[in-house]
C-alpha cells in the first residue's frame, strides 16, 4: 500500500519524531550531540522554522515545531542529511543513519501543544538519562533546560511556550515546571504518538466507547486532533494538491529538482535517465523516486518517465530504500 504525502502548509505544527535506522544510535557523544544542535539551530535560522520542544536519546529524536515559508520538508532533508554526513564522516560508517521516512504528525494547537511541550521534554527522564526532575532541569539535551532558564538556545522559541503558563517569565516558569512535574505520573502516553483514533479521540478507552455507539469519528494516522480538525487538515491538504495542479506544472518542477539534486551529486541528468548503475546513481534514484511521490506528487508513471526508468523500476526502488 503506498505511504500517503505529508501534510504540511507553512505555519502548521508538527511533532516531528526521528528513529535510526533499525534502532541504531543517532548520536554516540556529546560531540554529535552538539553538531546535532547547531545544524537544527542553522537549518531553523535559514528556513524561519520556530522549533517549541525537542529532546535527543539515544537512538531518537522528537522535535515540536511550525514550519517556514518553505515547509518542514525542505528544513528536515537539509538538516537530516547535513548531519548524516557528519555523522558517517566521523563515525566511518556508510548507508543510512535516519529511518527513511521520519514521522510528522499535525498537531492541533489548542488542545495538544501543552501536552506535546511536556511529553516530549519528560523524554530523558522516562528512558532514564537523567534520574529526577532536578536533572533534567540541567540536562543540556532536551528544550526543557532553555524553558527553566538553564541552557539558552536562541533558536528555540521560548518566549511563545512561556506563554502557555503565565503572563510573567516568573510565574510562567514555576507554572511550566509544575505542569511537567503532574507529568511523570502520566507515564508514556501512547495517545499521542498512536494510531488515528488513538489521537483523536485521547485513548482506547474512548475509542471503545465510540466504537460501541457506532459514531462515526474522522481519523488520520498523520493527525493528532478532534475530528473536525481532521477533516479541516485533509480539506487543506487536497486544496493545496488542487492549487499546485492549477497554478504550476508538477512535472516541470519535478525537472527541475531532479537537475538540481544530480548537480549536488556531480553527475549528470541525461546519465541518471540513462540507466547507468555508475555509483552514486542507483542511490540518488531511489531517493528521486521517493521524492517524486511523496512531495513533488507525481504518479509513479509520470516518475518513471522523469527518471527514465520503467514504472516496475519506480516500485522496485521505493522497494529498496524502505528494506534499506
Amino acid at each position: 500500500m503506498p505511504r500517503q504525502a505529508r501534510l504540511d502548509s507553512p505555519g502548521t505544527l508538527h511533532h516531528v519524531i526521528l528513529r535510526g535506522m533499525e534502532r541504531g544510535q543517532i548520536v554516540q557523544d556529546d560531540r554529535d550531540r552538539t553538531e546535532f544542535l547547531t545544524r537544527l539551530g542553522a537549518g531553523v535560522s535559514e528556513t524561519k522554522t520556530q522549533v517549541y520542544a525537542w529532546a535527543i536519546l539515544r537512538n531518537h529524536a522528537h522535535l515540536l515545531l511550525r514550519s517556514g515559508p518553505a515547509g518542514l520538508s525542505q528544513f528536515m532533508r537539509s538538516f537530516l542529511t547535513g548531519y548524516a554526513s557528519y555523522f558517517n564522516r566521523r563515525h566511518h560508517r556508510h548507508g543510512h543513519l535516519f529511518q527513511n521516512r521520519y514521522k510528522s504528525i499535525v498537531c492541533q494547537e489548542d488542545i495538544y501543544f501543552r501536552e506535546l511541550v511536556r511529553y516530549i521534554h519528560l523524554n530523558p527522564l522516562r528512558a532514564r538519562l537523567v534520574p529526577d526532575v532536578r536533572a533534567l532541569d540541567r540536562y543540556p539535551w532536551s528544550g526543557h533546560a532553555t524553558l527553566v532558564g538553564r541552557r539558552p538556545y536562541p533558536w528555540q522559541d521560548r518566549d511563545y511556550v512561556l506563554g502557555w503558563f503565565g503572563r510573567s517569565q516568573r510565574v510562567a516558569v514555576r507554572g511550566y515546571r509544575a505542569y511537567v512535574y503532574e507529568g511523570i505520573s502520566k507515564g508514556r502516553r501512547p495517545e499521542l504518538v498512536g494510531g488515528g483514533l488513538i489521537r483523536s479521540l485521547g485513548g482506547w478507552a474512548e475509542v471503545q466507547a465510540v466504537r460501541r455507539l457506532r459514531r462515526p469519528v474522522q481519523a488520520d494516522p498523520r493527525i493528532l486532533g478532534t475530528g473536525p480538525f481532521v477533516e479541516h487538515v485533509i480539506q487543506r491538504g487536497d486544496e493545496r494538491i488542487r492549487t499546485i495542479h492549477r497554478k504550476e506544472d508538477r512535472q516541470r518542477l519535478a525537472r527541475i529538482a531532479i537537475a538540481e539534486e544530480c548537480r549536488k551529486g556531480g553527475v549528470s541528468v541525461e546519465e541518471l535517465r540513462l540507466g547507468s548503475r555508475r555509483y552514486p546513481l542507483p542511490r540518488l534514484r531511489r531517493k528521486l523516486a521517493a521524492y517524486a511521490i511523496e512531495e513533488w506528487g507525481l504518479t509513479m508513471a509520470d516518475a518513471a518517465r522523469e527518471l527514465g526508468v520503467s514504472t516496475s523500476g519506480i516500485a522496485k526502488a521505493l522497494g529498496q530504500r524502505i528494506k534499506k
